[in-house]
């Protein structure tokens, strides 16, 4: 809005001055910006003397660029200053479309700007689908709206409809300060690469589930429980040594065979 308030700014100090001069070529490649964005206009060679006293156009041949000139104009050659506003409806819709006024790549329908978007600027709904989708949606919606409905009065049929360049600047002067931009949630799409670096990632992961597992199932064997045959042969081993037990307390015992009374008596002295 800055670009548009400062163009419009322009031509009407062309408009208003004591002998009003007609741009006649508005358009945007005649729109130079400084570091801070602040235009100005350039190129003066097609310019002309506006009507004076009684006088309600000039006469003259046609020039000017495709896309920008004004039908009534292009249809007669008679120049006013509504000429220059219908030029200006032009610029800002470029503004506010992000496109050229004349694009010869676009399905045939949507070529001739003017004539594929100026149907939709008083409907909400479908101005939301024309808005530059570089934006991503930050912008102010009613300032939005504001700009198309001057855009549309700029790019009437009737020169007599149009605003004058005065009054488009009273429009556009509170727009540049609106703050209700929403706050959009944007998503990036992982690349290919962010997928190939995502499936290694993957990959080392299963790998060291599969190692782990691995591990745990080899701790799982050594601390198994006993099977039935090592419960049998823990039971033989216990049987032998009570069996081993039993035979050295027989052994040792005063009763036992290999002790006998001589032995023990002998033993005894």
């Amino acid at each position: 809005m800055k670009i548009a308030l400062g163009a419009a700014k322009g031509l009407a100090f062309l408009h208003g001055a004591e002998k009003p001069v007609i741009y006649r070529d508005f358009k945007a490649s005649n729109i130079l910006l400084d570091s801070d964005c602040t235009p100005k206009l350039s190129d003066f060679g097609l310019a002309k003397d506006g009507p004076e006293g009684d006088e309600t156009h000039v006469s003259t041949r046609v020039m000017g660029t495709q896309g920008y000139a004004a039908p009534e104009y292009v249809m007669t050659g008679h120049l006013t200053a509504a000429s220059d506003v219908y030029s200006f409806g032009v610029v800002l819709l470029e503004l506010l479309t992000g496109r050229r006024s004349v694009d010869k790549n676009r399905p045939h329908r949507e070529q001739n700007l003017v004539e594929w978007a100026r149907p939709k600027l008083n409907v909400p709904r479908k101005l939301s689908r024309i808005m530059d989708p570089r934006l991503e949606g930050q912008y102010s919606e009613h300032g939005a709206r504001k700009a198309a409905a001057l855009a549309f009065e700029c790019l009437s049929h009737r020169a007599k409809q149009r605003p004058k360049m005065s009054e488009v600047v009273k429009t556009l002067e509170p727009l540049k300060d609106f703050e209700d931009v929403p706050l959009a949630f944007v998503y990036i799409a992982p690349s290919e690469s962010d997928n190939s670096i995502k499936d290694v990632k993957d990959g080392d992961a299963q790998k060291d589930l599969k190692k782990n597992n691995n591990h745990h199932n080899y701790k799982h064997h050594q601390l198994r429980s006993p099977t039935e045959s090592d419960n049998s042969i823990k039971d033989v081993k216990d049987g032998d040594a009570e069996n081993n037990h039993n035979h050295d307390k027989h052994d040792r015992s005063p009763r036992s065979p290999h002790y006998s009374s001589e032995n023990y008596a002998a033993t005894e002295s």
